[in-house]
């Protein structure tokens, strides 16, 4: 779930090829999809045995709803003029490689038909109440930049974002593979849940002034830059904390603070905010947002597969 915008940003190479297709994926993001599915299947690991093709069901369809949005986003943006082809963090197929919006448009309805052909198998290996659940996301990933009022132009997107992608994603993945959820499960999807809204954050700050033009009203834009750093500095504070309460009353494994190994990527994201008003030059410190997400959901991952086996 990713905006965009900037109207003064420098003149941007142009993709060609299968680059194309790929940077309208958004690939950056997809780490916000396999990550929380991933994360709930090896705490699923813990009660028992695996469903491989349910685990990679949930994957796919995780990933093509995510890129979809990414495709909606692109789409919408477009249509209501925010796009241009100097415009920072967007895919850029329709304003700067020529591909015709309704083709990105129809491409992200299909990547949503894809995902619920796979939910129908997911359903049928355990209940038919994922199905609501699945719709629901996929109405939330729409609607972030689609409808009337778009939720990416609100305060509540890191919320939003957060929610599904997170919490909802490594539960969905959880009681696929258990038929049951728990305390646990629920707890650790919340650290998952903040470093998925982080990157939502870190998106938002670089274009707060761009979003400030177009009558957006992000949190960013509430918080102002330099409190909005701040925020996203507690974030990942607040993320590394719950793991270290998680472990104390015995719902974490001490392999667990092997994410804490990412703690210099996260450093390395705030620290690169600070300063810098230019969307060209915070770009590098929201790869680094998306890569601390990235290492703290594998490292977490990691520790929770380890301590089943120790």
């Amino acid at each position: 779930m990713q905006p965009q915008t900037t109207p003064h940003a420098p003149m941007i190479k142009k993709d060609k090829g299968w680059r194309v297709w790929w940077m309208l994926l958004r690939p950056h993001t997809l780490s916000a999809a396999f990550i929380p599915v991933t994360i709930g299947t090896v705490l699923a690991l813990h009660e028992g045995s695996i469903k491989l093709s349910l685990f990679i069901a949930m994957l796919v369809a995780s990933i093509l709803i995510q890129a979809a949005t990414n495709m909606f986003n692109e789409y919408f943006d477009y249509k209501r003029g925010l796009d241009n082809e100097s415009s920072v963090g967007i895919g850029g197929a329709i304003v700067r490689n020529g591909i015709k919006a309704n083709t990105v448009l129809t491409l992200g309805f299909s990547f949503f038909g894809i995902a619920t052909l796979l939910g129908v198998y997911i359903c049928m290996m355990s209940t038919w109440w994922i199905a609501v659940i699945g719709i629901v996301c996929m109405l939330a990933g729409y609607f972030y930049t689609g409808g009337p009022v778009p939720i990416a132009y609100t305060p509540f997107g890191e919320i939003v974002a957060g929610f599904f992608m997170g919490n909802v994603i490594v539960l969905i993945a959880y009681f696929i593979q258990t038929e049951t959820l728990s305390l646990g499960s629920i707890l650790l999807s919340i650290p998952v849940a903040i470093l998925i809204a982080a990157i939502l954050t870190a998106n938002n700050i670089r274009d707060l002034d761009g979003d400030k033009e177009n009558g957006r009203k992000t949190l960013a834009i509430l918080l102002g830059r330099k409190n909005s750093i701040r925020f996203l500095a507690g974030m990942f504070i607040t993320a590394y904390f719950i793991i270290f309460v998680l472990l104390i009353v015995g719902l974490a494994p001490a392999w667990a603070l092997l994410v804490l190994i990412s703690i210099p990527k996260a450093y390395s994201a705030v620290k690169q905010f600070i300063g810098k008003t230019a969307p060209i030059e915070m770009m590098p410190a929201m790869k680094a947002t998306a890569q601390t997400n990235v290492q703290f959901g594998f490292l977490l991952a990691l520790g929770l597969f380890v301590s089943h086996f120790l």
